[in-house]
């Protein structure tokens, strides 16, 4: 039902241990990991309804990697993986990530099936990485601290509860997710990633990572420069920043993808949706409706209480992609008019715990209680639909472990390649460019005319085209170049984006 997907949207968005690795050692894997291997069995008998023609060759398997790579001889965690290899000898391996972070990925390679160029050269492997879908998990104990008070009311006994709920968030993370939770870290995922290397008896790897899956994929380069074939970072994070950085540009990034893209495509649709002919009137519909909730939350047949946030992250699910904006108008138009439409998904609770995991551990959170109001009561004036939810909030409260990351420079890491689109909502192109000029070598692909998270393997010829001629074919980009981005489509046309495509798949498949 709707009511059931549009509750779970907002899942989806998004004492000491001390843990510092030994800056520019080689990784000592000892032997017990190196000798294993992975038991690839189909993922799927019968292959459920849905899935793309090709699915069935899909296999799956596991390995084990130390729970603390910086003391390999201790507990051991499980972690999962996919392999789609359509080509009898595969000329190279691509790991593929879907971002988050904390997304599961082992769906992913099915999403380029119709890459044909691709799969009858490499064999692709998806990923679920420590903490999350099939391998070992971590946990919030259920707890999602998102939505449960809305941060535009600025009396400031909400602002208290507000800080509260995320102080509630880190500690119900923290504790849930046990001993294993400290080790929820780039620094030590990169490692699980170079032993999967090793056991597929590969030189080197390629890599294809959407969103969070960049500052993956630039941290696997970092720490294993020489293991480094041909990467492409797709829809990029400002991966030489932090994480605080990066997570408080969301709101004047989305609020340009609201504002330039989809309320002007709501409004041209106006005789489907019927919210509006001029952008501003369906900007005014989403207030109007939303102040409504705010005062009277709207209770739906099936029990699921909408509220004015659960609205803002309706729409702001919406903004990731082109596809997903029929849905998101949708959406708008039978919560301001209920009884009309039908609709979405939910996501495991792990994909959560390890997202505050990453966040929270891999980086310093500066500033507290004082600085979350300041810093989202400035945003938020600028950018509503966004701007006041402070996604990375529970850092402030979280007990860090001692992690030091290496810093991405790109010094002696082969030219890896940047996707990025003009006006991509969750990881903008100011941050993407910063990252571009301070990490040597790279080549930016720009999309213009754009604003989808995630591009590459859907619907831009000219994005695909440059992509397998650098992973394929070798052809590494002279400079940077441009693509023009695909227009958006008309209610009920097909529209397609990867990271949406391996999302579905796995509600599909029940992962």
């Amino acid at each position: 039902m709707r009511s059931k997907l549009i509750a779970a949207l907002v899942a989806t968005l998004t004492a000491t241990t001390m843990i510092t690795p030994a800056a520019g050692a080689a990784q000592q894997v000892p032997a017990k990991y190196l000798t294993q291997t992975v038991d690839w069995k189909p993922c799927f008998n019968p292959v459920p309804p849905g899935f793309p023609p090709g699915a069935e060759k899909l296999e799956c398997g596991t390995f084990t990697t130390p729970m603390n790579w910086n003391s390999p001889n201790g507990k051991d965690i499980t972690i999962a993986v996919s392999r789609l290899k359509t080509a009898a000898n595969p000329k190279q391996t691509i790991l593929t990530n879907p971002g988050g972070p904390g997304g599961a990925g082992r769906t992913t390679p099915l999403i380029f099936l119709d890459r044909k160029k691709l799969t009858d050269n490499a064999e692709i492997i998806g990923i679920d990485p420590r903490g999350t879908g099939a391998s070992s998990n971590v946990t919030c104990g259920g707890v999602d601290f998102l939505g449960a008070v809305d941060p535009r009311d600025r009396d400031p006994r909400n602002l208290d509860l507000l800080n509260d709920t995320m102080e509630l968030q880190a500690k119900f993370c923290q504790l849930k997710s046990g001993e294993l939770g400290p080790f929820i870290s780039t620094d030590q995922t990169v490692k699980d990633l170079d032993l999967l290397r090793q056991l597929l008896k590969r030189d080197k790897v390629s890599w294809i990572g959407y969103s969070g899956g960049t500052w993956m994929g630039a941290y696997y380069a970092t720490y294993f420069p020489k293991q480094v074939d041909k990467f492409v970072l797709d829809s990029n994070t400002e991966f030489t920043n932090d994480w605080q950085t990066i997570f408080g540009a969301f709101g004047p990034a989305f609020e340009r993808r609201f504002r330039t893209d989809f309320l002007p495509w709501v409004a041209k649709y106006d005789n489907v949706f019927h919210l509006g002919t001029t952008a501003e009137q369906v900007r005014q519909v989403y207030e109007t409706t939303r102040a409504r909730l705010a005062a009277e939350p709207l209770q739906l047949p099936d029990g699921t209480v909408v509220t004015a946030t659960l609205l803002d992250f309706i729409l702001i699910q919406a903004q990731y992609s082109k596809a997903r904006f029929q849905q998101g108008a949708a959406d708008l138009a039978f919560i301001a008019n209920p009884g009309q439409f039908t609709a979405t998904a939910s996501f495991p609770d792990a994909l959560i715990g390890t997202r505050f995991g990453i966040l929270c551990n891999d980086t310093p959170f500066r500033g507290g209680r004082e600085y979350l109001n300041r810093f989202s009561e400035q945003t938020g004036r600028k950018s509503p639909l966004m701007g006041y939810y402070m996604i990375a909030g529970p850092c402030a409260f979280w007990n860090r472990p001692n992690i030091q990351l290496k810093q991405p420079t790109g010094i002696g890491v082969p030219p890896v390649l940047m996707v990025q689109s003009v006006r991509d909502p969750a990881t903008p192109l100011e941050g993407a460019r910063k990252a571009h000029n301070r990490f040597a070598g790279s080549r930016m692909l720009t999309v213009n005319d754009e604003g989808d998270h995630g591009i590459y393997g859907f619907g831009n010829a000219c994005v695909n085209n440059v992509v397998e001629s650098f992973i394929v074919d070798g052809v590494t980009p002279p400079r940077d170049s441009q693509c023009p981005g695909v227009p958006l489509p008309a209610p009920g046309s097909a529209a397609k984006n990867p990271i949406v495509e391996a999302n579905h798949l796995a509600e599909l498949a029940g992962w």
